[in-house]
């Protein structure tokens, strides 16, 4: 969750200092992830529930982060 916060800052940052395509495109992925890993429907929800999330210290599942981000969850090793 820290890691995904981190990267919406650095695209907020990154938007406001140069508005562009791509900084839009990032700042739209990331909100985007956010919002569907938190499952609220707005960015200043979404921070919120992070917050909370942080502060509790819970974490939502690994796999839903991974499926919300477009990452694949590694196949078990063979035995």
């Amino acid at each position: 969750m820290r890691a995904l916060l981190a990267r919406y800052a650095v695209a907020r940052f990154a938007h406001e200092q140069c508005p562009d395509d791509r900084t839009v495109l990032a700042l739209e992925d990331v909100t985007y992830t956010l919002c569907v890993v938190t499952a609220c429907r707005t960015v200043a929800e979404a921070l919120a529930a992070a917050d909370a999330l942080l502060e509790k210290g819970a974490v939502p599942d690994i796999g839903a982060v991974d499926r919300a981000v477009g990452i694949r969850s590694p196949s078990p090793a063979p035995g």
